[in-house]
Protein backbone atom coordinates (compact mmCIF):
# COMPACT_ATOMS: atom_id res chain seq x y z
CA UNK A 1 0.00 0.00 0.00
CA UNK A 2 1.10 3.45 -0.69
CA UNK A 3 1.83 5.92 2.12
CA UNK A 4 -0.54 8.52 2.51
CA UNK A 5 0.31 12.22 2.35
CA UNK A 6 0.34 13.64 5.93
CA UNK A 7 -2.68 15.72 5.74
CA UNK A 8 -4.95 12.17 4.71
CA UNK A 9 -5.78 9.63 6.75
CA UNK A 10 -4.23 6.18 5.70
CA UNK A 11 -6.55 2.84 5.87
CA UNK A 12 -7.81 0.58 2.95
CA UNK A 13 -11.24 1.79 3.07
CA UNK A 14 -10.50 5.47 3.24
CA UNK A 15 -9.87 5.17 -0.61
CA UNK A 16 -13.55 4.58 -1.37
CA UNK A 17 -15.64 5.95 1.35
CA UNK A 18 -14.41 8.70 3.39
CA UNK A 19 -14.78 12.31 1.73
CA UNK A 20 -11.67 14.59 2.24
CA UNK A 21 -12.40 16.23 5.20
CA UNK A 22 -12.84 13.25 7.10
CA UNK A 23 -9.41 12.07 5.97
CA UNK A 24 -7.96 15.21 6.90
CA UNK A 25 -9.44 15.25 10.30
CA UNK A 26 -7.99 11.88 10.97
CA UNK A 27 -4.74 12.60 9.40
CA UNK A 28 -1.39 12.70 11.23
CA UNK A 29 -0.65 16.22 10.29
CA UNK A 30 -4.44 17.33 12.26
CA UNK A 31 -3.50 14.74 15.34
CA UNK A 32 0.00 16.24 15.76
CA UNK A 33 -0.73 19.31 14.53
CA UNK A 34 -3.21 19.81 17.64
CA UNK A 35 -0.68 18.06 20.35
CA UNK A 36 1.60 20.93 19.47
CA UNK A 37 -1.48 23.75 20.03
CA UNK A 38 -2.59 21.37 23.01
CA UNK A 39 1.05 21.73 24.50
CA UNK A 40 1.01 25.82 23.34
CA UNK A 41 -2.21 25.94 25.19
CA UNK A 42 -0.86 24.09 28.24
CA UNK A 43 2.52 26.86 28.39
CA UNK A 44 0.13 29.71 27.92
CA UNK A 45 -1.91 28.54 31.21
CA UNK A 46 1.19 28.08 32.91
CA UNK A 47 2.49 31.39 32.54
CA UNK A 48 -1.08 33.02 33.36
CA UNK A 49 -0.30 31.13 36.63
CA UNK A 50 3.05 32.14 37.21
CA UNK A 51 5.05 29.54 36.12
CA UNK A 52 8.76 30.91 34.41
CA UNK A 53 7.56 30.21 30.82
CA UNK A 54 9.91 32.96 28.36
CA UNK A 55 8.03 34.55 25.77
CA UNK A 56 10.38 33.32 22.98
CA UNK A 57 8.97 29.84 23.77
CA UNK A 58 5.67 30.62 23.33
CA UNK A 59 6.94 32.65 20.24
CA UNK A 60 8.75 29.69 19.02
CA UNK A 61 5.40 26.89 19.42
CA UNK A 62 3.31 29.34 17.71
CA UNK A 63 5.52 29.63 14.93
CA UNK A 64 5.77 26.00 14.40
CA UNK A 65 2.48 24.55 14.83
CA UNK A 66 2.36 23.19 11.75
CA UNK A 67 5.63 22.25 10.57
CA UNK A 68 5.85 18.52 11.59
CA UNK A 69 8.51 16.23 9.77
CA UNK A 70 6.88 12.89 10.13
CA UNK A 71 10.04 11.06 8.89
CA UNK A 72 11.82 13.22 11.56
CA UNK A 73 9.25 11.88 14.06
CA UNK A 74 9.71 8.14 12.93
CA UNK A 75 12.90 8.29 13.66
CA UNK A 76 12.20 9.49 17.50
CA UNK A 77 9.81 6.86 18.06
CA UNK A 78 12.29 4.20 17.02
CA UNK A 79 14.37 5.33 19.62
CA UNK A 80 12.51 6.17 22.50
CA UNK A 81 9.46 3.63 21.71
CA UNK A 82 6.95 6.43 22.68
CA UNK A 83 5.07 8.69 19.95
CA UNK A 84 4.73 11.18 22.51
CA UNK A 85 8.07 11.55 23.45
CA UNK A 86 9.07 11.18 19.85
CA UNK A 87 6.87 14.34 19.36
CA UNK A 88 7.93 16.31 22.57
CA UNK A 89 11.47 16.40 21.04
CA UNK A 90 10.59 16.93 17.83
CA UNK A 91 8.77 20.20 18.46
CA UNK A 92 11.85 21.05 20.64
CA UNK A 93 14.01 20.86 17.93
CA UNK A 94 11.91 23.38 15.70
CA UNK A 95 11.07 25.33 19.57
CA UNK A 96 14.04 24.98 21.42
CA UNK A 97 13.47 28.27 23.94
CA UNK A 98 10.16 25.79 24.85
CA UNK A 99 12.24 22.47 25.03
CA UNK A 100 12.52 22.46 28.63
CA UNK A 101 8.79 23.35 29.26
CA UNK A 102 7.12 21.25 26.56
CA UNK A 103 4.66 18.79 28.31
CA UNK A 104 5.59 20.16 31.45
CA UNK A 105 3.23 18.66 34.57
CA UNK A 106 1.70 16.71 31.90
CA UNK A 107 0.95 12.36 30.75
CA UNK A 108 0.65 11.48 27.65
CA UNK A 109 -3.06 11.22 27.86
CA UNK A 110 -3.22 15.01 27.78
CA UNK A 111 -2.66 14.88 24.24
CA UNK A 112 -3.82 11.61 23.27
CA UNK A 113 -7.46 11.83 25.01
CA UNK A 114 -7.88 14.96 24.21
CA UNK A 115 -6.60 15.20 20.78
CA UNK A 116 -8.96 12.69 20.37
CA UNK A 117 -12.51 14.37 21.74
CA UNK A 118 -11.49 17.30 19.18
CA UNK A 119 -11.29 14.83 16.64
CA UNK A 120 -14.45 13.40 17.38
CA UNK A 121 -16.11 16.95 17.82
CA UNK A 122 -14.67 17.67 14.55
CA UNK A 123 -15.90 14.50 13.10
CA UNK A 124 -19.39 14.50 14.41
CA UNK A 125 -19.66 18.41 13.93
CA UNK A 126 -18.98 17.26 9.67
CA UNK A 127 -21.43 14.29 10.12
CA UNK A 128 -23.90 16.68 11.58
CA UNK A 129 -23.56 19.37 8.70
CA UNK A 130 -24.20 16.86 5.94
CA UNK A 131 -26.75 15.07 7.86
CA UNK A 132 -28.43 18.39 8.29
CA UNK A 133 -27.77 19.27 4.40
CA UNK A 134 -29.29 15.86 3.39
CA UNK A 135 -32.51 16.41 4.89
CA UNK A 136 -32.76 19.63 3.77
CA UNK A 137 -32.34 17.97 0.07
CA UNK A 138 -34.79 14.98 0.54
CA UNK A 139 -37.39 17.77 2.06
CA UNK A 140 -37.07 19.98 -1.03
CA UNK A 141 -37.55 16.88 -3.29
CA UNK A 142 -40.65 15.64 -0.85
CA UNK A 143 -42.26 19.42 -0.86
CA UNK A 144 -41.74 19.36 -5.26
CA UNK A 145 -43.11 15.81 -5.59
CA UNK A 146 -46.31 16.03 -3.00
CA UNK A 147 -49.01 15.71 -5.72
CA UNK A 148 -47.01 13.10 -7.89
CA UNK A 149 -48.40 9.55 -7.40
CA UNK A 150 -46.45 6.37 -7.32
CA UNK A 151 -48.04 2.73 -6.59
CA UNK A 152 -46.88 1.83 -2.79
CA UNK A 153 -45.87 -1.75 -1.74
CA UNK A 154 -46.90 -3.14 1.75
CA UNK A 155 -44.79 -6.52 2.45
CA UNK A 156 -43.46 -6.30 -1.50
CA UNK A 157 -47.25 -6.50 -2.34
CA UNK A 158 -48.62 -3.75 -4.52
CA UNK A 159 -50.75 -1.42 -2.60
CA UNK A 160 -52.93 1.86 -3.51
CA UNK A 161 -50.86 4.83 -5.01
CA UNK A 162 -49.13 7.31 -2.55
CA UNK A 163 -47.34 10.60 -2.94
CA UNK A 164 -44.02 10.56 -3.86
CA UNK A 165 -43.66 13.29 -1.69
CA UNK A 166 -45.01 11.23 1.30
CA UNK A 167 -42.37 8.55 0.71
CA UNK A 168 -39.64 10.78 0.72
CA UNK A 169 -40.37 12.46 4.00
CA UNK A 170 -40.51 8.50 5.59
CA UNK A 171 -36.95 8.77 4.49
CA UNK A 172 -36.67 11.85 6.40
CA UNK A 173 -37.91 10.34 9.20
CA UNK A 174 -35.28 7.26 9.20
CA UNK A 175 -32.56 10.14 9.12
Amino acid sequence: MELAPPDRYAHPLSARYVSGDMERIFAPAFRFGTWRRLWLALAEAQRDLGLDIPDDAITQMRDHLDDIDLEAAARYERRFRHDVMAHIHLFGDVAPAARGILHLGATSAFVGDNTDLIQHREALTLVRGRTVGAIRALARFAREHRARPTLACTHFQPAPPTPVGKRATRRIQAV
